[in-house]
């Protein structure tokens, strides 16, 4: 037996792609087997894929995997034969303050990741997933909506009545959206298409900001607010959109740094920063914890993610360069 599985050379790059097989595992003492049927894409599968960060060596890419268990080691009892689970991005964080630097341990980056059939890992690489979802909606938690889930509630303190700012219609800012508008927040949402802000708007958006139309949006959310600002910012533009995000936020705001999207430098207005008291967290995803509690959450409520499209796992370049294109709003998903 042979299961179907994408690799990427050192250096990765879309053309060097392969679809081949290799040989399934029979799970040790403490893992379980994976019969895996969804992936989805994130920016960072999308810089390593596409060669902008590596990887260093061969690899399997793609750091979320759902599927069912389809074997248990000795020992790996939280889980049975037929359970639903979903990966989590730091295997080896399972609960705490963090306690990981970089990707090196990362599925799809620094290790083999879920881009094939079926996989066998450590039990405490899984989380059961929410009952009632499908593998596919299974499949965006992982990175997308663990780290708006800790972005929200653990490092920004989210309570009813605050107001959050969300950037663009990528999963982790739909999914901020409506995680925000689950538990009572304010939504102020930008886009720079009035077409995925009418749709942010159909999502709970409460205020809409065309980022295009208006360079100055940090000081609109502002008045948008009555001049008091936002509480919680996710920000994930990087460079680009740093300045604006602290001009939005309110005194003693928090500011989530997640994304790199318009690079990885940039100049930080420390005046503004002290003036404003702001609280500026870098995040990367969350704990096996934190995606257990956000689970939990989950199946008390009737959140469901939004999915952009689907793509069959031997397709994963074209469902990139769907990705590159910007058209997508939500999730992209990989069938297995």
């Amino acid at each position: 037996m042979t299961i179907k599985t994408i690799y990427i050379p050192a250096g990765g790059g879309f053309d060097s792609v392969t679809v081949e097989t290799s040989q399934p595992a029979d799970p040790a003492p403490g893992e379980i087997t994976v019969r895996l049927r969804a992936s989805s894409l994130n920016f960072h599968d999308y810089m390593v894929v596409k060669g902008l960060t590596g990887p260093q060596e061969r690899r399997i890419p793609m750091s979320d995997g759902a599927g069912e268990v389809i074997a248990v080691g000795e020992g790996a009892e939280e889980f049975a034969v037929g359970d639903h689970v979903v990966s989590t991005f730091f295997p080896d964080w399972l609960d705490g303050e963090a306690q990981v630097e970089g990707f090196g341990r990362v599925p799809g980056d620094g290790i083999d990741g879920y881009a094939r059939e079926q996989v066998t890992a450590p039990a405490t690489a899984f989380t059961r997933a929410p009952r009632g979802w499908s593998h596919a909606e299974a499949a965006t938690l992982t990175t997308a909506g663990l780290t708006a889930w800790r972005a929200l509630f653990f490092d920004g303190g989210l309570k009813p009545g605050h107001v959050v700012l969300v950037q663009g219609t990528g999963g982790v800012s739909v999914f901020a959206l409506q995680l925000a508008k689950l538990a009572g927040a304010r939504v102020i949402a930008t886009s720079s298409s009035d077409d995925k802000l009418e749709r942010l708007r159909a999502l709970g958006a409460d205020e809409l900001i065309n980022y295009r139309e208006d360079p100055e949006w940090g000081m609109t959310a502002r008045r948008l607010t009555d001049g008091r600002g936002v509480d919680i910012v996710l920000d994930v533009g990087g460079p680009d959109t740093l300045a604006q995000s602290m001009l939005a936020a309110r005194v003693g705001g928090h500011v989530a740094l997640i994304g790199v999207l318009s690079g990885v430098e940039a100049r930080l207005q420390v005046a503004l920063a002290l003036g404003r008291q702001l609280r500026l967290q870098a995040l990367i995803v969350g704990s096996r914890c934190h995606q257990q509690e956000m689970v939990r959450a989950l199946e008390a409520s009737r959140l469901r993610p939004v999915i952009d499209s689907h793509f069959a796992l031997e397709d994963i370049v074209a469902a990139f360069r769907h990705q590159e294109s910007g058209r997508h709003f939500g999730k992209i998903v990989l069938d297995i």
